[in-house]
This record gives structure tokens, C-alpha cells and sequence, in this order.
């Protein structure tokens, strides 16, 4: 171990691990590290023995779950966007070629106590039941104008500047209900809150046509795919790339220490009485708590059933956004399900995440909400996790900290976290002009 890297990288979670290739592809010579015994970090992917182990100890599972196995229980559950930035960052990594990928069955949206689909372009809107006859029309009219807008093409901007008209004058024009707004905003927009409405109104439309051109690409019913046998095949899939490209991974690593030179500035990380230098440290928060503050924490209940989440179309998989208006909260409580069609339950059954932004102690009353739409459940955990953002220079230390995952069940923030880190890391952007159709979901 005792070698010269450019890039030490602590933690083999998801955004660790893209980094880890990203830099290797670069041509960086990257070693990469984890205190743990397997690959995922905080967005490890456990089988039912190893969940069981986590949440109830000793205790066994119950023989009618299955087999232990045939479980992949993805610990921070996230769909991808069909045409979004992580399937962009993942043709460029081409490590498509180490996944399979299947859509998602639905995009749902919790609306005055029931569960809709949602709502995503202008012949959508005219039937959805979301709205009345005379919102629809209106509704249609703010869908064409996203459908038909087109950046580079001031014909098509309806005399408006969107760089500085906000999305809240934007939605205002056309005379939109409070209840369409949420919906928009939330479930198609993927705002976690309102703040949107008072920034300008391009990033706002770009999020909704991403969302309808990504539910177009598969004609599945929502825009999302996922990984066959869950989200545990990316970091490895990454693992593999940094491996072709000369990176070096060594898992069970304990006390992994940064060491640092007189002027603060990262020069090595020590394991096992051994130092390998580097130039920088690329880490999630647990391995610097001193540079990072909590900002947060996540609630969830992961819960395997037997059943649909009743009322989604027959959805084998699907998310529903519970907009926080809806239930009186500061912030959106989010369903996950998934089951054995993509591989990650036995035959028959299902897994269901409840998650949120936490506003109190009591995880169990504050999901209650989103539980309660599931139906019957065979077994639930409920459990929190604290969110850190990082607090250090990294321009003086050279040390680059991920954030912690939000709870969303999407993965539209956590990939801005990673480009972010990567333009900090090398000074470059990275460039996700790629082919889209390299990434298929036809499943097995």
C-alpha cells in the first residue's frame, strides 16, 4: 500500500464509487478504500439475513419470507430518471454494459387522500382526474407551452425571459390552481419544496420536460428505470471500471486515517500501520466527522409485503410523492416499491420504502401517512439516518466530502452532488453529450 496515488477515495457508496471511476477514466491513478466488508456504504444493498441482522439482531427471519438470497433491499431506494443526469453519467462511464436495466410500472402522486397518476403532458392532463373541466384546459394550455419550449428558440418562450421571469410570474399567467401547482412542482418538477416558485423559471420547465421526455423513451407508464437486482449493482459496476482503468480497491480497511502536512493539506491515509500518499481524499461524511455538521435526518420505514400498494394501476413498481401541503409538512414524504419483477424479492413479494425529511422524534407517527396507503404489510423497520453536509475548504485541505442522501426516492440531487465534486476535484465539467439509447430497460 505504500504508494504515490492522485486520488485516495473512502467509502464505496454510489457517489464514491462514480467518482472513483469518473476520475479513473480520466486517467487519474485512484486507489479506493472502505472500512467495510462489502461494497455500498450507507446505499448498500442487503439480502434478508443481513437486514434482519440489522434492524432485529440475532433474531431469524420467518421461513414464509423466503429465501435470504433472493433479497436485494436497497438501504437509500432511488429511481432513475430514463433520461436523466445519472443515465447520462453512466453511458459517458459506459458502464451500461455491466447493468440491466427494467421501467418503472408507475409515477404516482398523493392528492386530497387518494393516489393518482401523474399528470405529464398536455392529452394526459385532459384526463386526469386531478383537476376539473376548466383547470384541464388551462392545465393543457401550460403543458404545450413546456412541451413546445425550446431554449434556444425565443419564438417559443410565449414573449417571456425565462432566465429572469420566476416560476411563480410563469404559472401565474396561466392562471393555475394551488393543487395543480403542487402536483406540478413536486411530482413532475421533483421540487422538495416551494422555494422554486421564487427562482427563475428555467430550470423549473427544463425539470418538467425532462420528465416527459423520460416518460416517453419507454412508454412504461412512468419516467423511471431501475437496476435488475437493485441499485447494489451500481457501485460495483463502477468498481469494475475504475479496475480496467488501473484504480486499486481494497474493502475491510479499518481506521482509515487522513493525514495531513503542517498546512492542512491532505498527503495520505493510514490503515493497518500502513500510509499510502496521495494528493487528495475524496470521502463520505463518516470518514471526516470533523469536517462535516449535521443538517438533518431521514425517516423510513422499509417494509416488505405480499401485495401491490393497492390503487397504483397493478404498478409491480412504482413511486408515489405525497407533496407536503398535502399532509400539512415542511417537506414530501415518498413511497418506493419494488419486487420481484426487477429481481430484488422472491416471487410474490414486494418492498416498500416510506421516507421523509424527519420534522420530529417519532418516526413510526410521522410516517403514518404514507404507510397507511400500503395496505397489510408481513414485516416493517421503521429507522432515521442524520444527514451531513460538508464544512472544510477543500481548496486549502484538498479533502472532497459528499453529502449525505436525501430521502427522495429519485436521483436527480444526488447526482448534482457528484458533478459538483467532480468539476471541484478536476477544474473541468464533465461532458454528458452522449447517445441515450445506449441505455436500454427491456429487463430479462
Amino acid at each position: 500500500m505504500d504508494e504515490e496515488y492522485d486520488v485516495i477515495v473512502l467509502g464505496t457508496g454510489l457517489k464514491e464509487c462514480i467518482l472513483s471511476g469518473l476520475l479513473s477514466v480520466d486517467g487519474l491513478k485512484v486507489l479506493h478504500m472502505d472500512k467495510n466488508d462489502y461494497y455500498g456504504g450507507e446505499s448498500c444493498s442487503l439480502n434478508l439475513n443481513q437486514l434482519w441482522k440489522r434492524f432485529r439482531g440475532d433474531e431469524q427471519p420467518p421461513e414464509q419470507l423466503g429465501a435470504s438470497r433472493e433479497y436485494n433491499v436497497d438501504m437509500i431506494p432511488k429511481f432513475m430518471m430514463a433520461n436523466g443526469t445519472l443515465v447520462r453519467v453512466l453511458i459517458h462511464a459506459n458502464v451500461t454494459k455491466y447493468l440491466n436495466f427494467k421501467a418503472v410500472d408507475g409515477g404516482f402522486v398523493y392528492n386530497k387522500g387518494k393516489i393518482h397518476k401523474v399528470p405529464a403532458t398536455d392529452v394526459e392532463a385532459l384526463k386526469s382526474p386531478l383537476m376539473g373541466l376548466f383547470e384541464k384546459r388551462r392545465a393543457r394550455k401550460f403543458f404545450v407551452f413546456v412541451q413546445d419550449f425550446d431554449e434556444s428558440d425565443p419564438k417559443t418562450h410565449s414573449g417571456m425571459n425565462l432566465y429572469t421571469t420566476t416560476a411563480r410570474e410563469l404559472i401565474a399567467k396561466y392562471e393555475l390552481e394551488d393543487d395543480t401547482i403542487d402536483f406540478i412542482g413536486h411530482a413532475l418538477a421533483l421540487h422538495f419544496t416551494d422555494s422554486y416558485l421564487d427562482e427563475p423559471a428555467l430550470d423549473f420547465v427544463k425539470r418538467m420536460k425532462l420528465y416527459a421526455e423520460s416518460l416517453a423513451r419507454f412508454q412504461s407508464g412512468s419516467p423511471y428505470i431501475y437496476p435488475m437486482y437493485g441499485l447494489g449493482e451500481l457501485p460495483q459496476a463502477f468498481a469494475r471500471l475504475s479496475a480496467v482503468y488501473g484504480g486499486t480497491y481494497m474493502l475491510n480497511k479499518p481506521d482509515c486515517k487522513v493525514e495531513y502536512d503542517e498546512n492542512g493539506a491532505v498527503i495520505g491515509v493510514t490503515s493497518e500501520g500502513e500510509t499510502a500518499k496521495c494528493k487528495k481524499v475524496v470521502c463520505d461524511p463518516s470518514y471526516l466527522p470533523d469536517k462535516v455538521q449535521k443538517v438533518g435526518k431521514v425517516a423510513r420505514a422499509i417494509c416488505i409485503m405480499s401485495h401491490l400498494i393497492p390503487d397504483t394501476n397493478e404498478s409491480h413498481s412504482c413511486q408515489v410523492i405525497l407533496p407536503q401541503k398535502q399532509l400539512g409538512r415542511k417537506s414530501d414524504m415518498y413511497l418506493f416499491c419494488c419486487s420481484y419483477t426487477h429481481h430484488v424479492a422472491p416471487q410474490g413479494k414486494y418492498i416498500a420504502f416510506v421516507l421523509t425529511e424527519a420534522e420530529t422524534d417519532n418516526p413510526e407517527a410521522e410516517l403514518k401517512p404514507g404507510v397507511d396507503l400500503l395496505g397489510p404489510v408481513d414485516e416493517i423497520f421503521y429507522d432515521t439516518y442524520d444527514r451531513y453536509v460538508p464544512t472544510n475548504n477543500c481548496d486549502t485541505d484538498h479533502c472532497y466530502i459528499s453529502m449525505s442522501y436525501d430521502g427522495s426516492t429519485h436521483f436527480e440531487s444526488t447526482v448534482t452532488d457528484v458533478l459538483a465534486m467532480y468539476t471541484k476535484i478536476t477544474g473541468k465539467v464533465l461532458d454528458l453529450s452522449v447517445d441515450l439509447s445506449a441505455a436500454s430497460a427491456g429487463g430479462d
